[in-house]
């Protein structure tokens, strides 16, 4: 089979897949009402929109990122929209301290938590470090170790600490992890190196994880979201492939779909429809796979 075929084949799996998904997930809106959720990195983007779409649904929410005066705007929108609590953490979540502040905030409001949404990315050594993620400048470029451990404490070890401190809590309400990682987590891209390296690392902890809550029998659902290309304003402003562009997603469909995911205990979201056949393309025939992105990268 030609590898046009096999892309094509495993796109038109995809979409059957997605429309189950859609169809049949068995999400109720109604069970959001009162729950109480922590979304990290909720200044702009997807975290922001899934903070106004848990305010529509009536949850209860606690949101954080490091600008305290877009988290105040965004926490009285969310309660605007009907958020029957809203409240923020200000902090940098490669700060163990800020890890350990926002859920114990969480549990001081709330008294017990029913989600946690980890959403966050960045670096605190470069303030831009989405717009260094999307530069396209090569690891073999600039091989910045620094750089490199720093970003897997931000976007990988806080990840960890948040999910181990929340737990507690998570197992009292059996409740929900929701990971936000990307097909960057699956499919190695060039010029991702720090990136892709943080995405794998959340799908190997957490992948884990869930099978030892199994094993365990402690009720606590773990999805993990893998994302395409998201109209968020970064994207926007940085994509250089204008046919990219073109197939980024809304924020709005990004968000509720990782929010039913979520209440829905799903194992994975794959959002757009195209990160499933890539990640299962990439599972069957790894080679293909990286011949593909080395052509789409140029």
């Amino acid at each position: 089979m030609s590898r046009l075929a096999c892309v094509g084949f495993a796109v038109l799996l995809g979409s059957v897949a997605v429309g189950i998904y859609w169809n049949y997930d068995g999400f109720d809106p109604e069970s959001l009402r009162g729950a109480t959720v922590v979304i990290t990195g909720c200044s702009s983007g997807i975290g922001e929109e899934m903070a106004y779409q848990y305010a529509r649904l009536g949850a209860k929410i606690l949101i954080t990122a490091r600008r305290e005066n877009r988290l105040k705007e965004v926490v009285a929108k969310a309660k605007s929209l009907g958020a029957q609590e809203a409240h923020y953490v200000a902090g940098d979540m490669g700060k163990a301290e800020d890890c350990e502040r926002t859920i114990q905030t969480a549990k001081e409001k709330f008294g017990q938590l029913d989600y946690l949404v980890l959403n966050h990315v960045g670096s605190t050594k470069v303030s831009n470090a989405p717009e260094r993620i999307l530069s396209g400048l090569s690891w073999d470029e600039d091989p910045d170790v620094d750089y490199f451990v720093d970003f897997l404490n931000v976007n990988l070890v806080s990840y960890v600490r948040l999910a181990s401190l929340a737990l507690p809590l998570l197992k009292e309400s059996s409740g929900h992890i929701v990971v936000i990682s990307s097909l960057a987590g699956k499919v190695p891209f060039p010029t991702q190196t720090c990136y892709s390296a943080a995405k794998f690392g959340l799908d190997g902890f957490f992948s884990s994880l869930r099978v030892e809550l199994m094993k365990a029998q402690q009720d606590v659902s773990v999805t993990l979201v893998v994302l395409g290309i998201i109209k968020t304003q970064g994207i926007v402003d940085y994509l250089k492939h204008e046919a990219f562009l073109k197939a980024a997603v809304p924020v709005n469909e990004t968000a509720l779909a990782i929010i039913r995911g979520g209440a829905t205990r799903a194992r994975e979201v794959y959002q757009p429809f195209y990160t499933w056949p890539f990640a299962t393309l990439r599972a069957l025939w790894p080679g293909v796979l990286d011949n593909i992105a080395v052509d789409v990268d140029k």
